[in-house]
């Protein structure tokens, strides 16, 4: 069977999903990285409704910063918008991803900002 970086991602990003859930009050943060940007979004699972998000292709001042530092912008902006809505806590979904690199940077972003995981 080879290998195969896609289905591996999924298998992990399943088992995660198994196990954390967002709620009104604590709201999952879900992360998804592309090539080029990084998107955040704060997700209520109980009703099925994005909160908040923001990524590194919309938000301001993110395109002449490389993309660890461009990821710690969208966790800070991220935080901003959870706070502005009273959120404090939240629950991180790595996507599946490593938490290494751009999601890592992400959740220091979120976590300096004010954001309690």
């Amino acid at each position: 069977m080879a290998f195969d970086k896609a289905k591996r991602r999924l298998r992990i990003r399943r088992s995660i999903r198994n196990k954390v859930s967002g709620t009104a009050q604590r709201p999952r943060l879900s992360v998804f990285r592309s090539n080029k940007f990084i998107y955040a979004q704060l997700i209520d699972d109980v009703n099925g409704v994005t909160l908040a998000s923001s990524s590194s292709a919309t938000t301001e001042g993110v395109s002449s910063t490389n993309k660890v530092e461009s990821s710690s912008l969208v966790g800070r902006d991220i935080a901003a918008k959870a706070l502005e809505k009273g959120i404090t806590e939240v629950v991180f979904d790595r996507g599946g991803y490593l938490y290494h690199g751009r999601v890592k940077s992400l959740a220091e972003g979120a976590r300096e900002a004010g954001l309690k995981f």
